[in-house]
């Protein structure tokens, strides 16, 4: 996930309004300074970073290159280290891929005032694959979203001082668009009624949108998308937090703590009030929700054997879901269809998996699911 640091070095008249803005969108990063250090001090859900090597702050911000090297030099580091520089030159962006290769410090704060597009492209061309974050400092939300998406990849994180509370709110949805699931298109090869099943209702602690849904799978080669049920019917009122999922065996994409991966999987079996899962529209465009509670309740079920295409190889998948009108996947057109509705030789949107997972992480070993 990008990483979004609010600079909360000033006390300016809306300082409290943002500061419970910012907790509002756990948004929970703040660059502080002497002056707003003891506002967070005791506060433990915050990570503090400052440039003030006198706090007792998270994340130690070096602005002297020199200086840093001596600490790194010494070793015996106790604290997260990084380095603030405003680019102004070639050589200062060679000085900061250096001190990315050296693995010492864990992150780059970059300030570019002038030339801004071509110095981070070539600094995301060489930092990408290293472990150390490199954070844009931003003027605006506009700057910020061109700098989480430059060369695709983009920065790891930002910098930026918000004005007022709609930039924090911008801010936090960049951020839940700033990740994307491929979506592709299966075919329906076979459906199969399955007199009762436990089935599993996933509801959010967020309000979800037409077009949005979760992707589960009976194994990890592939998701269906499920979609929400924002939809008001004749018989059943719309519950636009919900997603009546599949049967408790199934896979749902969660988010992973690993940065280097976008999800894992869990059983929705493990599923339960307070875990997060990952929402994805039809675009494949993700996000993260909190699970508010799950619902687990013995209902006929239907299970849809589905057939992809990847690198001209044919991906078997497959997803079992309640036998009822209000259960819907999504049709290529990016419609939602009904499941009592779909028949042989329809084409749905899925995900294709990892294929092999071990306690919910792809891994790299023969594992056969059918």
């Amino acid at each position: 996930m990008k990483k979004i640091i609010l600079n909360f070095e000033n006390k300016g008249k809306n300082f409290q309004e943002l500061v419970q803005e910012a907790f509002n969108k756990d948004l929970l990063n703040f660059l502080v300074s002497e002056k707003t250090f003891k506002e967070f001090e005791k506060i433990e859900r915050v990570t503090l970073y400052s440039k003030n090597l006198d706090l007792n702050s998270d994340k130690q911000v070096y602005m002297d290159r020199k200086k840093l090297l001596e600490i790194l030099a010494k070793g015996d580091i106790e604290k997260s280290l990084g380095f603030y520089v405003e680019i102004k030159t070639k050589e200062d962006e060679r000085k900061i891929i250096e001190l990315s290769k050296t693995g010492q410090i864990d992150f780059v704060i970059v300030s570019a005032s002038d030339w801004k597009i071509i110095p981070f492209e070539n600094l995301i061309a060489e930092m990408h694959a290293n472990d150390t974050d490199l954070i844009a400092q931003v003027d605006d939300v506009k700057e910020a979203e061109l700098m989480l998406k430059t060369l695709e990849i983009g920065v790891d994180g930002i910098l930026m001082e918000p004005k007022d509370v709609n930039d924090i709110v911008a801010l936090k949805n960049l951020v839940h668009s700033s990740f994307k699931i491929d979506l592709t298109v299966a075919k329906v090869i076979s459906i199969e009624s399955i007199s009762e099943a436990e089935r599993v209702c996933v509801d959010t602690s967020s309000l979800l949108n037409a077009g949005e849904g979760m992707l589960i799978g009976s194994t990890a080669m592939g998701f269906a998308l499920v979609h929400a049920e924002v939809f008001e019917t004749q018989f059943v009122s719309s519950r636009p937090f919900r997603v009546n999922a599949g049967d408790v065996s199934a896979y749902i994409l969660v988010p992973d703590d690993n940065p280097d991966n976008i999800y894992r999987t869990n059983y929705l079996s493990e599923l339960k009030g307070g875990k997060r899962v990952i929402v994805v529209n039809t675009k494949g465009e993700g996000r993260i929700v909190s699970v508010g509670r799950v619902k687990i309740e013995t209902r006929p079920m239907l299970r849809f054997e589905l057939e992809a295409i990847k690198d001209n190889l044919k991906i078997p998948l497959s997803c079992i879901c309640q036998n009822a009108e209000t259960i819907r996947l999504v049709g290529v057109d990016g419609k939602a269809k009904s499941v009592v509705d779909i028949k042989v030789g329809d084409e749905i949107l899925v995900h294709i998996g990892p294929g092999a997972t071990h306690f919910g992480t792809a891994i790299k070993e023969t594992i056969i699911e059918k």
